[in-house]
């Protein structure tokens, strides 16, 4: 005897199977936020217990499954010590797609990617320094009064490189210029002349991205 399924039926069923996946996805959402939520506030990731009290878990066998989860996610890593670090979990930022100048179409605004800006734009942690810009004689390159630089202190610098640099016991951020054995710190601004040290020369990093928040 064959039984068959109404129609309502089947489409009952198939909105009740994507009603408890959206389920499970927000109920994720809410736990990545929850963990989110302690990050920012203590300046650190939660201890296993820590996430365990956070979202109401009780097991620690499901708390390290949903740890597995995050990591397959990449919203969070372990070091070489087992202990939890952030991943996309800091600074998240929705990748909408691509756009050439104006506003993308609806159907443009699918969720690309999910990234951090501190992993963008950070590659070293640990030789990276930020400064606050003054002055305009980088203005030609883009670069800002009230800007924010990063600056990595642990990248070589070449010819043709932003840099900051400790000139004859003044500092500066310029384009740095190789000829040889010769070297000339030169500004984007016509405004300013090129510097060339006399007698000394230190540079403290390069400068690898430029922030600027709008209101």
């Amino acid at each position: 005897m064959f039984l068959s399924l109404p129609l309502d039926s089947k489409r009952s069923f198939t909105y009740n199977g994507n009603m408890k996946q959206e389920l499970r996805e927000e109920k994720l959402k809410s736990r990545i936020q929850e963990i989110s939520h302690f990050y920012y506030q203590k300046g650190r990731m939660p201890s296993f217990s820590e996430i365990g009290e956070l979202i109401g878990l009780k097991s620690k066998n499901a708390v390290s499954k949903l740890v597995i989860r995050l990591e397959e996610l990449k919203v969070l890593a372990r070091d070489e010590k087992g202990r939890l670090t952030p991943g996309s979990i800091k600074f998240p930022v929705r990748i909408l797609g691509t756009v050439e100048a104006g506003f993308p179409s609806p159907a443009e605004e699918e969720l690309a990617d999910t990234r951090s800006l501190d992993e963008m734009l950070i590659q070293n942690h640990e030789a990276t320094f930020m400064l606050k810009v003054s002055g305009d004689s980088m203005s030609g390159a883009g670069i800002l009064p009230g800007d924010m630089v990063i600056v990595n202190k642990g990248q070589t610098p070449r010819s043709g490189d932003i840099v900051i640099a400790e000139v004859d016991g003044e500092w500066t951020m310029k384009y740095l210029r190789k000829r040889g054995d010769k070297i000339t710190l030169m500004p984007a601004n016509p405004k300013y002349k090129p510097i060339k040290p006399k007698n000394e020369l230190k540079i403290s990093g390069v400068v690898t991205a430029v922030v600027r928040k709008y209101k």
